[in-house]
């Protein structure tokens, strides 16, 4: 499948988000370079048509997460801010009701996720990297959350998915202070989970994204379900009656048969 045009009702002659879907990758592409990446109401619109399409497609086994240029992504745009400024509550709600959505669904995916971080990534941007669950980091890469800087409280997940890799009190330090942190002290800190030299990051992250094409996208879809939200919406007995629930369904697909009659024969699996 090409490059899907999902900017037919959009003046902009640049679209402001590309996305492709490529035998089993869907790579989202922040295309706003000029701008640092920054969200507006138009990435935003097409974020959510690239994920709506993404969920239709029944061959998609994993999602890139990129930026065009120099950053990942610095978070809303300040400039549609200043813009709007009369009319800020609505224009904020416009942006973040159809993200928190967007948000929503593909967590709910169980498709697995790999975010490339270069540059600038703060803002509504951390919620975008944090999504994913391999998280790349460019030696450029610099994080700062930037939003009580302007007097704004965090949106696109930015709390809950930071919180839940640094813990509460670091990710609350982190939001009131806005702190700058450089790509290895976000991978001390677990923010990020490698760094590679700029030039070598895609390289890395498609050979990820190989290994996740070619795994059992079933099972994988089960760790991402079960660890998710381990410790916000389940307790124990809940978690444990999911556990059986998923183990006991991959037990009766083919993958399971294939993969235990290639470790029986000490070969790779191939799996379905």
């Amino acid at each position: 499948m090409g490059t899907l045009d999902l900017n037919n009702n959009h003046h902009s002659d640049i679209k402001a988000l590309h996305f492709s879907i490529n035998a089993g990758i869907a790579t989202i592409t922040l295309n706003r370079a000029d701008h640092g990446n920054a969200l507006n109401l138009d990435m935003v619109t097409l974020f959510a048509d690239a994920i709506n399409e993404i969920l239709n497609t029944a061959s998609v086994r994993a999602i890139l997460l990129t930026g065009a240029g120099k950053n990942f992504c610095v978070g809303g745009d300040i400039r549609a801010f200043i813009e709007e400024q009369a009319n800020l509550p609505a224009y904020v709600d416009s942006l973040v009701t159809p993200l928190n959505n967007t948000i929503l669904k593909l967590t709910d995916s169980g498709i697995p996720i790999v975010s490339t971080l270069n540059g600038a990534v703060g803002g509504a941007g951390i919620g975008l990297a944090l999504l994913a669950d391999f998280v790349l980091a460019a030696e450029s890469m610099k994080l700062r959350c930037g939003y009580t800087a302007i007097g704004l409280s965090p949106d696109a997940g930015s709390s809950w998915l930071l919180a839940n890799r640094v813990g509460v009190y670091k990710a609350k330090q982190l939001f009131i202070s806005n702190t700058t942190l450089d790509a290895q002290m976000c991978l001390r800190l677990g923010i990020v989970d490698e760094i590679y030299p700029d030039s070598e990051l895609m390289t890395q992250a498609h050979a990820l994204l190989k290994m996740l094409q070619n795994g059992p996208s079933k099972a994988i879809s089960r760790v991402k379900r079960l660890l998710d939200h381990t410790f916000t919406q389940r307790t124990l007995e809940n978690h444990l009656a999911q556990e059986r629930r998923f183990i006991i369904e991959s037990a009766g697909e083919e993958d399971v048969q294939e993969g235990i009659f290639a470790f029986t024969q000490k070969r790779k699996a191939s799996f379905s």
